[in-house]
């Protein structure tokens, strides 16, 4: 479960003070699926980072599975995102160099995970989301819903509990963009919580929980 409360994240830019989340309380159960919504510079993608361990907040409390966060440190939060959280962005962030297999794999690496379990996941996750046959493909030899996939393939190949999705079909065409959510939407069946920024009020509508928000604030929840 995620617990958030009176979580504060100020930014300087420039000479000005942004308050991107004004004392922000939230809890979310395991195996929810919650869109958050909002006009740019409502504080979206600060919530989520902040549940993903990417930020920390200025002020306030943040219990993951009960345990506090905000006093975790640089390797003990890393730590933490490689084993419990998973991450979708919208334009993929997948290493140019390496083939989708070496993308998807590397989380493993950084585990210590043995070459063998690595080579089995990485298998069972390229034949899961119909990879198979681009697996040496490195990723400008993929289309973007290809991409995507490695994307998701990487970002739950640890088992996380949570998937954090920003925008994952932003960079998609329509239909590439619907195979994209079915397969969040069917991981989120196995009791992953879910949590997806978007701005596409269709796709918000398909989530269990819609929290909409407005000047770092949560302003509707339901």
């Amino acid at each position: 479960m995620i617990s958030l409360s009176k979580i504060r994240r100020e930014f300087q830019v420039g000479d000005e003070q942004v308050l991107a989340l004004r004392d922000v309380d939230l809890t979310i159960k395991t195996g929810e699926y919650v869109s958050i919504m909002g006009p740019s510079g409502s504080g979206k993608s600060t919530l989520l980072n902040i549940i993903g361990l990417l930020d920390r907040p200025d002020k306030g409390s943040y219990l993951l599975e009960e345990e506090d966060m905000t006093d975790l440190d640089d390797r003990q939060q890393a730590e933490l995102r490689r084993h419990k959280i998973g991450f979708v962005f919208q334009f993929f962030h997948l290493v140019p160099r390496m083939t989708a297999a070496d993308n998807i794999e590397l989380p493993m690496m950084l585990s210590g995970l043995e070459p063998k379990e690595r080579k089995d996941r990485v298998h069972a996750a390229l034949a899961s989301f119909g990879l198979s046959n681009r697996a040496n493909h490195r990723p400008d030899q993929l289309s973007g819903g290809q991409r995507q996939r490695v994307a998701i393939a990487r970002a739950t190949i640890m088992e996380p509990h949570i998937l954090l999705a920003d925008e994952p079909t932003g960079n998609l065409d329509r239909v590439s963009g619907q195979e994209v959510i079915d397969i969040i939407e069917a991981l989120n069946q196995k009791n992953i919580t879910l949590i997806m920024v978007t701005h596409d009020p269709e796709l918000g509508r398909r989530a269990g929980r819609r929290i909409n928000m407005l000047d770092g604030r949560i302003d509707s929840d339901g």
